[in-house]
């Protein structure tokens, strides 16, 4: 407990559960970071190599998440240490939930993150007797389908043409390479090549393709659709690359969107790329972040440009006990409305104080919490 004890700072977490159940062989921590501003929220991941430390740090994202979009919920995040594709998946959620129970709805709401799915959602709600209980589950359920809605995909693309546009660059054939084609990298493809922009550059774990002069998008997503990750080396089109070769092949706009820690202070030297989007979450480094800074290279941070994820949830957190679905237009409305300005106003913020968009993204969270804690009387007097 000594290492979860070092994890406290000025801001969280305010509680970490850990919870087992000899029978199914289930393990898993909960993680409340912040939650002055809201009830806690944040994705619950199904992964072997889950840790205490790990569900903290992408707590901490959603705090400054929700703060740096503006929404009213609280940072928290949720772990299995479990495999997937275990077929016990089912009785480990369902005692995962039980574990949880005191805390599940009343501080913290289950939702979608690495590993689970929609069907997962409805059974936790099943297995609590609670539609509050998560959100993310089917359509056919009333839930919000982000993954089929590609919310978060769509919000990083509208986040990176506000970037773009405020540098004097269109979008409209801007060259785009995407280090992740699932559910998010799939979606800010589609996105891009609707606003105009080329995407040169596309990888899965299997590998990456590149083409100079433009990939067909459609079709990708068509043989996605139709073999997975393998559509890498089954596409007619393209040059197929080692995975990681995609950050630094030749383009405008570089969005890593499939895993934290991928820019790190070797690679940020070899970027082209004049605008980095952080789709994934945590995916550079600070020592990159400052590399790339040096060299003239603008990064919008995670918390900003993946945050459609986060105001397609709040709409699912309004309407977890209602009869009524929400509009869909509005949900995508709401996205670009939000990001775009939430992109200005960081990169502004940024320049007007000489850092980078990260530190000065965080600042600005950080006081929307700051004076939140203030208000409740959480701050030493």
């Amino acid at each position: 407990m000594a290492d979860a004890l070092s994890l406290v700072d000025d801001w969280g977490p305010e509680k970490i559960v850990v919870v087992s159940h000899r029978r199914t062989g289930m393990k898993g921590v909960l993680v409340i970071d912040n939650t002055a501003r809201g009830i806690g929220k944040g994705g619950t991941r199904m992964s072997p190599t889950v840790t205490v430390g790990e569900v903290a740090r992408l707590a901490r994202v959603m705090t400054w998440k929700w703060a740096g979009v503006d929404l009213f919920y609280g940072g928290a995040k949720a772990g299995i240490v479990a495999d997937p594709a275990s077929r016990d998946k089912e009785a480990i959620l369902r005692a995962f939930a039980r574990a949880l129970s005191n805390e599940v709805p009343r501080e913290y709401v289950m939702g979608l993150d690495m590993g689970l799915t929609e069907s997962d959602a409805a059974i936790i709600q099943d297995e609590l007797g609670d539609r509050g209980a998560a959100v993310g589950t089917p359509e056919h359920l009333g839930g919000v389908a982000y993954d089929k809605l590609g919310v978060t995909g769509y919000g990083v693309a509208e986040a990176a043409d506000a970037a773009a546009r405020r540098s004097g660059l269109s979008l409209s054939g801007c060259r785009v390479a995407i280090q992740g084609f699932g559910a998010v990298g799939a979606a800010a493809a589609a996105r891009f090549a609707e606003l105009g922009a080329t995407v040169v550059a596309v990888s899965t774990a299997r590998g990456a393709l590149h083409d100079p002069g433009g990939l067909d998008v459609p079709a990708l997503l068509a043989a996605r659709e139709e073999h997975g990750d393998d559509f890498v080396g089954r596409h007619a089109r393209g040059e197929v690359l080692a995975s990681g070769r995609e950050l630094t092949v030749d383009c405008d706009i570089l969005v890593p969107a499939a895993l934290q820690d991928v820019i790190d202070d070797r690679t940020a030297h070899l970027i082209k790329a004049g605008l980095v989007v952080e789709g994934a979450n945590l995916p550079t480094s600070p020592a990159a972040q400052e590399i790339l800074a040096g060299r003239g290279v603008t990064v919008l941070p995670d918390f900003v440009a993946n945050a459609g994820g986060v105001v397609a949830a709040a709409f699912a957190m309004d309407a977890r006990y209602s009869g009524f679905r929400p509009e869909t237009a509005t949900i995508f409305e709401t996205i670009s409305t939000r990001l775009r300005a939430n992109a200005v106003t960081v990169l502004d913020e940024a320049e007007r104080r000489g850092t980078t968009p990260h530190t000065a993204g965080l600042g600005l969270a950080e006081e929307r919490v700051r004076t939140a804690m203030r208000s409740k009387g959480r701050l030493p007097g």
